[in-house]
């Protein structure tokens, strides 16, 4: 996972309130076994349509995702946030998210910055009414910025998950700070105790 600070760039404005992980990414999408390639599900329901928002020309390749409130709700997959970064959303902002689907952003890397109903609803409108609109997510002040629409907004998010983010660590990147400290018990772990490896040491 790469440290993030800002993110800058359109946003796709996705006006649409309740929305659950299986709208994000239907069910059928998670007999996949790669974690990669689920961007093409992403709403896939939905993209059906071609009016649908991520059909049209001028929200492609935009960074962030501007959502109703009640984003990521529902069941607890992953999926919902691979699909996300796969697409190539790299911060999603919304007035109230699922708090399980939060919890898996911050794994993935994906910043998801809860704003007020107000903010929200400002923000969405900018977005509609202006494609080009360049909205700044910037992680290290917590703050939501669209300065051609005059929004500045500040977004809930804990110290520990913003120290994470700046410093580009999942839950693997975490564990691997210790490694020192995890090198030095294998060194000494008794002979009897099962390997890191499998099986039991060889010592």
């Amino acid at each position: 996972m790469q440290p993030i600070r800002t993110i800058t760039g359109r946003a796709v404005p996705l006006d649409r309130s309740d929305v659950d992980t299986d709208q994000i990414i239907p069910a059928e999408w998670l007999k996949r076994v790669e974690r990669t390639g689920f961007g093409e599900g992403l709403f896939s329901a939905w993209r059906e349509d071609p009016d649908f928002v991520l059909n049209r020309a001028e929200y492609a390749g935009a960074p962030v995702l501007v959502a109703g409130p009640n984003f990521g709700t529902g069941s607890s997959r992953e999926h919902a946030v691979w699909a996300l970064t796969d697409y190539g959303f790299e911060a999603v902002v919304s007035p109230r998210f699922g708090d399980i689907f939060a919890n898996n952003c911050t794994k993935a890397g994906l910043v998801a910055a809860q704003v007020s109903d107000e903010a929200g609803a400002s923000l969405l409108a900018a977005v509609q009414a202006d494609p080009e609109l360049e909205v700044t997510v910037d992680v290290a002040e917590r703050v939501v910025r669209a300065p051609a629409a005059g929004i500045e907004a500040s977004f809930v998010l804990d110290d520990f998950t913003r120290w994470r983010l700046l410093e580009g660590l999942d839950d693997v990147g975490l564990s691997l700070r210790h490694g020192d400290d995890i090198d030095a018990y294998e060194r000494d772990r008794p002979a009897w105790l099962p390997s890191a490896l499998g099986g039991s040491s060889d010592r």
